[in-house]
């Protein structure tokens, strides 16, 4: 499959049980796209120091994923590969009492990187839109009657909608990535996490006990991806069983989307120009 395979823009609909969550036939490619994904992020670092440099625009990839389908293990293996310096990672989790104390956006817009920056949410803004909907948590909010209507998410689809192009028109840009594991992987990753000691530190019985949603969640995937993939901010609904795979899969969307930012370094002025060969006459003298 072509990365745009993956890619859910508005141009057609998702179904899940047709995406594929492991890597199929290219398992017999693994030495060769574990190679291409090093080579990837080394060009991605080059660019990423462009875009650090210009400051014209900014860059966002929003990470969703059920547990233990592997958004920490991606962060450390691939964005590890880029510069610290121009980048700001975000985890977000359950809404403290300041943060249910405002609207839902207001902790995602504090996180916001500042241009020439790449932020990683870990999780994000789609918590209120995913895991509030299966469990129909706004149901408990402290909001006005008028707010609390039966077109509640279609509306939040819509505000996530407008935020995500408003970020557009002012050089940002949002892409959103979703890690398609299966459930007996999942199943698998929860053993090992029982029986490793080295894992336990990972072991969360409420994540566990989410497994008996797995179909409702399904369904919530599906509808929100498809009312919220658009041209200025896709998603991209990548396999998750094989971590080499995914990792492969999410440094060529690092390096597509870099490419096609195309930052380049700025040019100092002429004014500035002038006075450097006099500056290393003087330091040639030294």
């Amino acid at each position: 499959m072509a990365l745009k395979d993956y890619c859910f823009d508005g141009k057609k609909q998702l179904n899940l049980k047709e995406m594929s969550t492991d890597a199929g036939e290219y398992r017999l490619q693994k030495s060769e796209l574990v190679a291409r994904t090093e080579a990837n992020m080394a060009e991605a670092l080059l660019l990423q120091e462009k875009l650090f440099a210009e400051k014209r625009e900014g860059l966002v990839f929003a990470l969703q994923a059920r547990d233990a389908a592997g958004k920490d293990s991606l962060i450390k293996k691939i964005f590890s590969r880029l510069n610290p310096a121009g980048l700001k990672i975000t985890s977000f989790k359950v809404p403290n009492k300041t943060d249910l104390a405002h609207d839902y956006m207001w902790r995602i817009n504090c996180a916001m990187p500042e241009r020439g920056t790449i932020g990683v949410f870990n999780r994000s803004h789609y918590e209120d839109v995913m895991v509030v909907q299966v469990h129909q948590m706004q149901k408990e909010y402290l909001l006005a009657s008028r707010c609390l209507t039966e077109d509640f998410f279609e509306r939040r689809y819509r505000q996530l909608r407008n935020w995500e192009e408003y970020l557009w028109e002012n050089g940002y840009r949002m892409v959103k990535v979703f890690l398609h594991i299966s459930k007996e992987e999942q199943k698998n990753r929860f053993m090992d996490r029982m029986e490793l000691p080295e894992k336990h530190w990972k072991l969360s019985v409420g994540d566990m006990k989410e497994r008996v949603l797995w179909a409702e969640y399904d369904k919530v995937f599906e509808e929100c991806i498809n009312a919220t993939g658009t041209e200025y901010a896709p998603w991209y609904v990548l396999p998750a069983d094989n971590k080499w795979y995914t990792r492969y899969l999410m440094s060529e969307i690092i390096l597509q989307t870099l490419r096609d930012m195309d930052p380049q370094f700025p040019p100092i002025s002429a004014e500035e120009a002038a006075k450097i060969p006099m500056a290393m006459q003087e330091m040639e003298n030294e």
